[in-house]
């Protein structure tokens, strides 16, 4: 018998970005890992600090995320923790900056 599959899907806002989270605690029904998606959709597929394409997938040990409060808790917390790098601050920063070339 085939276990139904179960996503949960949000959207969030983060940084003027919309953000869709979409998670699935128990991914394919294995019993041992869980699968978080992260899409940028408004800008459609803009860079995110964990992933240069707008697109992020993620697999975890299952309870990991409910742990942390959720999956917009935990998307939440993984974008701040990655946004806090140089990398990331000098590429906001270049966002912000008008270029003459």
């Amino acid at each position: 018998m085939k276990k139904e599959r179960i996503q949960q899907i949000e959207t969030i806002e983060w940084r003027g970005i919309e953000v869709k989270v979409t998670y699935e605690p128990d991914w394919l029904g294995m019993g041992y890992t869980a699968h978080l998606q992260l899409e940028a959709v408004r800008p459609e597929r803009v860079k995110l600090p964990v992933t240069e394409t707008g697109y992020r997938s993620h697999f975890l040990s299952i309870g990991r995320i409910e742990a942390f409060g959720g999956p917009t808790a935990y998307a939440l917390g993984w974008l701040d923790e990655a946004a806090a790098t140089k990398e990331w601050k000098a590429i906001e920063a270049a966002s912000r900056q008008l270029s003459l070339f």
